[in-house]
């Protein structure tokens, strides 16, 4: 997979212990790499970090700290870097903003001016959302090239830590280390047991015997299993390794076009017991779909597994857990593999 290029190279991944990061952990360390994490402590127990028991060097350090961020870089010596660490929530950056602005984009110049003066970088792939553009409730899909923007400090800090990708790649690095921004979002899959999310919300409602509680059930979103981006993430940071100038840039994964659902829907194909507590003491969008066709013509990525297989997924992990106290993430990993190579996803 991804022509056995991370086999032995030294990965640093930052995030490792969030929802997202702790996949790409498992997924990097299944195809040989030597990754060393940087992160801060779970936030949720469980954790999905946790329950994965992964030996790696796990650096605890937060991403402001930009003294600590050089110390961890020195010592790890990455080839590539995948910096997925963030405040990820929308909802909480309107409690938290000026932490919210500091992590996404100071702790983003960290990570990044650490890498500047490291001999050994080759690559570098920042993950950023796909909130990050300017929102205007269009039908059509945000291609990327569509303005940057955001309402809220979260999207809005994301669109300023693009910028700053931008101003390093052009101004800063000039080609050498290569460096890619991927574009993201409303992610599923087991293993998430964040604030404020739709499914782990479920799962929690459903523990207590209680109906969830909705407040947008109208609004769409571009749902997919964390695997999904995760490869095109990789596929990424492959293409940049291997000194592809043109993988620099920006780069949206999103579901296949039309595939974008109503929170509604989702919870109707999960067979859920859910009522609807409008809540408008927030700004929140009722529309954003992703255009990624860039990534399936350049990268030729696409999804492997279509929605209703992507829901079945996400239920089976948490009927696996709560039933059985089983963790299948690994398991789950590789139905996914197979199944790419069953659809011939060129990274498989």
């Amino acid at each position: 997979m991804f022509a056995d290029v991370f086999r032995n190279r030294r990965v640093l991944l930052t995030g490792h212990t969030g929802f997202k990061g702790s996949w790409l952990m498992l997924w990097l360390q299944q195809l040989g790499a030597e990754v060393s994490g940087l992160a801060l402590d779970p936030e949720t127990s469980p954790s999905h970090w946790d329950q994965l028991k992964l030996d790696m060097p796990d650096h605890r350090v937060d991403i402001r700290d930009a003294a600590a961020v050089a110390r961890v870089v020195k010592e790890a010596r990455p080839e590539i870097v995948f910096h997925l660490a963030a405040q990820a929530l929308v909802r909480r950056s309107y409690r938290i903003p000026q932490e919210t602005w500091d992590t996404n984009v100071n702790g983003t110049v960290n990570v990044l001016e650490s890498c500047r003066t490291a001999p050994d970088i080759k690559a570098i792939v920042v993950v950023t959302t796909d909130k990050c553009y300017e929102n205007k409730e269009s039908a059509t899909g945000y291609t990327e090239e569509d303005t940057l923007g955001g309402h809220d400090p979260y999207s809005a800090s994301k669109a300023a830590a693009e910028l700053v990708v931008a101003s390093y790649r052009d101004a800063l690095f000039k080609g050498s280390p290569l460096i890619a921004s991927a574009r993201a979002g409303n992610v599923i899959g087991g293993g998430d047991w964040s604030e404020d999310r739709l499914i782990p919300d479920l799962m929690r409602a459903q523990q207590r015997g209680e109906a969830l509680t909705v407040r947008a059930p109208d609004a769409m979103r571009p749902w997919q299993h964390v695997l999904e981006p995760l490869a095109g993430y990789l596929q990424l940071g492959q293409g940049l390794l291997t000194g592809k100038k043109e993988f620099e840039g920006a780069w949206n994964f999103g579901p296949e076009d039309g595939a974008a659902l109503k929170v509604s829907e989702v919870l109707r194909r999960m067979n859920a017991d859910w009522k609807a507590v409008p809540d408008n003491t927030l700004h929140e969008t009722t529309l954003l779909q992703l255009d990624s066709t860039k990534a399936r013509t350049k990268l030729k990525w696409h999804p492997v597994w279509n929605m209703d297989e992507q829901l079945a997924m996400t239920s089976g992990w948490y009927k696996a857990f709560h039933e059985k106290k089983l963790v299948i993430s690994p398991e789950q990993l590789d139905d996914y593999t197979q199944a790419a190579k069953k659809t011939k996803a060129a990274w498989a």
